[in-house]
């Protein structure tokens, strides 16, 4: 997941807790054991700790004039807590720390547009997928950046972060990347409308309503670019059997009963990204 950040705050960043080292000699029953303490933990508590990048619009943002994180998955994550009688703690940060804070157990689940990929799945646990899209670039509206195909990104410079899908794809047809420290909207596309940058790639939606917040500057999706169709959902750590199979029975229960479509109208301008989408690549 690449981010496309919102221009109405900054975040604090936050301090990484030391992880707790776990013997290699445990028997299968003791690793059952902290499987299902972990879940226990959690219910104990009464608090599922998510972290998310509170900058991504309109995943996770905060409105101008107010404090209140909100956003598309910041609201899935507050309805499917709901279910499973939880509250949510918050914590925001970079793309990068929040998944190696998911990988370390300071924090429970990472919800902030995060594409499903079979490198990610090696290391992490997906909940169902709730969010389908698909690829696409911003350029300079005059002349598009010098871009027509994917090929012409040999020697551009494109914006993102570096561990992206998007990033993935942008050096692998030869682009230099220029990449942020958890910036705004405006930064990101700011810099391709001056000439700093050349080119950001990203999901569909994203772009779409970001283009949409900076009608002044001189920016647009391209017109012929699509690629890499795809599917997107919250991100856990391998070994919470019991935390996974009630995050997905509370995410099913949702794309059944329509909440998250409604969810998705509310912020995505009344599309529904809950439906998958066939694209020619």
């Amino acid at each position: 997941m690449n981010k496309i950040m919102t221009p109405k705050f900054s975040v604090a960043a936050l301090t990484a807790a030391a992880a707790l080292t776990l013997s290699a000699c445990g028997s299968d029953s003791e690793e059952t054991a902290d499987t299902a303490s972990a879940w226990d933990e959690i219910q104990e508590q009464g608090t599922l700790t998510v972290a998310t990048s509170g900058t991504l619009y309109p995943t996770s943002y905060r409105e101008e004039g107010t404090d209140e994180l909100t956003g598309f998955e910041v609201e899935v994550v507050r309805e499917m807590a709901e279910r499973l009688e939880l509250e949510v703690e918050f914590s925001e940060m970079g793309f990068d720390e929040m998944m190696t804070s998911v990988q370390t157990g300071q924090v429970d689940i990472a919800a902030n547009d995060i594409e499903i990929n079979e490198d990610r799945k090696e290391k992490f646990v997906f909940s169902t997928p709730f969010k389908y899209s698909y690829g696409t670039a911003i350029v300079r509206a005059d002349d598009l950046s010098g871009i027509e195909t994917l090929e012409d990104l040999e020697g551009k410079k494109a914006a993102g972060a570096s561990t992206s899908v998007y990033m993935e794809t942008a050096r692998s047809y030869g682009a230099e990347e220029v990449t942020y420290d958890n910036a705004t909207n405006e930064t990101y596309l700011r810099d391709v409308a001056i000439g700093r940058t050349d080119v950001i790639l990203n999901d569909y939606y994203l772009q779409t309503l970001a283009i949409e917040a900076f009608p002044e500057l001189d920016i647009v999706i391209h017109p012929t670019i699509k690629y890499r169709p795809s599917e997107g959902g919250m991100v856990m750590n391998k070994g919470n059997d019991e935390l996974v199979e009630n995050v997905n029975k509370a995410i099913d229960e949702m794309l059944e009963d329509g909440t998250i479509a409604e969810i998705s109208a509310e912020f995505f301008d009344g599309a529904d990204v809950t439906q998958p989408i066939d694209i020619e690549e």
